[in-house]
């Protein structure tokens, strides 16, 4: 099992910045693929960004406004948003696998609680 605890998150303006932390603990002796997810009301859950090593990958509506790293020694995610708009608005969530590349969220068994993320103009 992996648990995985989510922080950061909050209320900002347009253009502003959050950065989402995602640490994971239980069994995670092998690397993992996180991937944060959102969701906004009456919308699908999205894949947003997936880190795996080396391996990186943005959805479109992000690229160049979003950056996902991993620090190995803390075992944790982070979600760096900049230059936020109100289409961010969403529940943010963040999801791990023990396999890489994984991007369907319906592969993922590992999820957090989810942080609301909020964008004012």
């Amino acid at each position: 099992q992996i648990q995985l605890v989510e922080s950061g998150g909050g209320s900002v303006r347009t253009g502003g910045s959050l950065r989402l932390s995602c640490t994971a603990s239980g069994n995670t002796a092998r690397r993992l693929t996180f991937t944060w997810f959102r969701q906004a009301p009456g919308r699908e859950r999205e894949g947003v960004a997936t880190i795996y090593g080396s391996i990186i990958r943005y959805s479109d509506s992000v690229k160049g406004r979003f950056t996902i790293s991993h620090s190995s020694a803390n075992n944790t995610a982070y979600l760096q948003m900049n230059s936020l708009k109100p289409e961010d608005t969403a529940m943010y969530y963040c999801a791990a696998h023990k396999d890489s590349g994984v991007w369907d969220r319906a592969e993922y068994k590992y999820w957090g609680q989810g942080i609301q993320v909020a964008v004012s103009s």
